[in-house]
């Protein structure tokens, strides 16, 4: 039975599976990192997907989101698809937000996008840089889906994650993103986590960089009259100026286990996709077994003890709290921002 004191966010990231054809240095996905114990246990078929979207219904979920791995990869992607829009629960006027790196879209994808109202977010790590990233060289196909995207009025992200070493041509990066057709821009900066973490020295920001991608991205957003936001969070403490960001929503509070939470392609629950620590099984009677970990983010007990007496910890976690717990074993310790110069 599902203990009343637990409360559930609106929204879930269903990860459909943890095949991928990108080998992207900066993935944060647990079960890719170096000696990792997350296990991948079988992937949940069509049937079980469905099974997990009827509890999901009971929960209270009203927005679903698609990931992997890469979401394109499994087999039963637009079944799934199908069974969610049959679902009177779901907010049919809004859209599905499906992440993927692109390399196996094709037209047939896109009929079904726009069919069953998809937001279609692709990922384009850098131009130059692109196949040092990911192990692929598709800058070009990424911008082409987005282009055809558009031409079929399917609406589309740019998703721009932000290294050391694409960070020299992130204007040209976005930029081209929004040529293509991209109606909006979502950009991360590089967090440890996964495969990420075998990459760290070479990835990883300093602050006076972390400042200069959001004046980058305010700057292009402005110029195009198009919006954007910052999926991961900024501590507000390292921002220079907060107020001059206009057409860009820089977010310092987590969202993980308030707003959304994360169903792994084996049906293991956790708080976020960054996060490494399984809190539950969908298929489990009580859904979270690790409710202590749960609440921790639910009920914001992950603050930094320098942080709990600043004005204004009401809006601001101190940066990614998975993070911190990934590199420094503690979901209270400061963000990894702090360690750069």
């Amino acid at each position: 039975m599902i203990s009343s004191e637990l409360r559930f966010p609106q929204a879930a990231i269903l990860e459909l599976t943890y095949r991928c054809n990108h080998r992207c240095l900066f993935c944060s996905c647990p079960w890719d990192a170096p000696n990792s114990n997350y296990l991948k246990n079988s992937e949940l078929d069509f049937g079980q997907w469905c099974k997990a979207i009827d509890i999901l219904q009971s929960l209270g979920v009203k927005t679903l989101s698609i990931s992997g791995g890469e979401a394109l990869m499994k087999d039963c992607l637009v079944d799934i698809l199908t069974y969610i829009r049959k679902k009177d629960c779901f907010n049919k006027d809004s859209s599905i937000v499906l992440i993927s790196n692109g390399l196996a879209m094709n037209e047939t994808f896109l009929e079904a996008f726009k069919k069953y109202n998809v937001h279609l977010s692709l990922s384009l790590p850098g131009l130059e840089t692109f196949a040092t990233h990911t192990g692929v060289d598709n800058a070009e196909g990424v911008l082409h889906w987005l282009a055809e995207a558009k031409r079929m009025g399917i609406p589309t992200t740019v998703n721009v994650t932000v290294t050391d070493i694409n960070y020299h041509e992130l204007y040209e990066t976005i930029a081209e993103g929004l040529l293509a057709g991209a109606d909006t821009v979502l950009l991360n900066r590089f967090l440890p986590g996964g495969r990420g973490l075998a990459h760290v020295n070479e990835l990883s920001l300093s602050r006076e960089q972390l400042n200069g991608l959001l004046d980058t991205a305010e700057e292009i957003l402005q110029l195009s009259g198009r919006n954007g936001s910052v999926g991961t969070e900024f501590p507000r403490c390292i921002i220079r100026e907060p107020e001059k960001y206009k057409h860009l929503r820089v977010a310092s509070v987590c969202a993980a286990a308030k707003e959304f939470f994360v169903i792994d392609p084996s049906g293991r629950v956790r708080t976020c996709n960054h996060s490494p620590h399984v809190v539950g099984h969908i298929f489990d009677p009580q859904v979270i077994t690790d409710a202590d970990y749960w609440n921790i983010f639910a009920q914001r007990r992950y603050l930094p003890a320098s942080c709990v007496s600043c004005h204004e910890v009401d809006y601001c976690d101190c940066g990614c709290r998975e993070a911190a717990a990934i590199v420094h074993g503690d979901v209270c310790a400061k963000d990894v921002c702090f360690d750069n110069n």
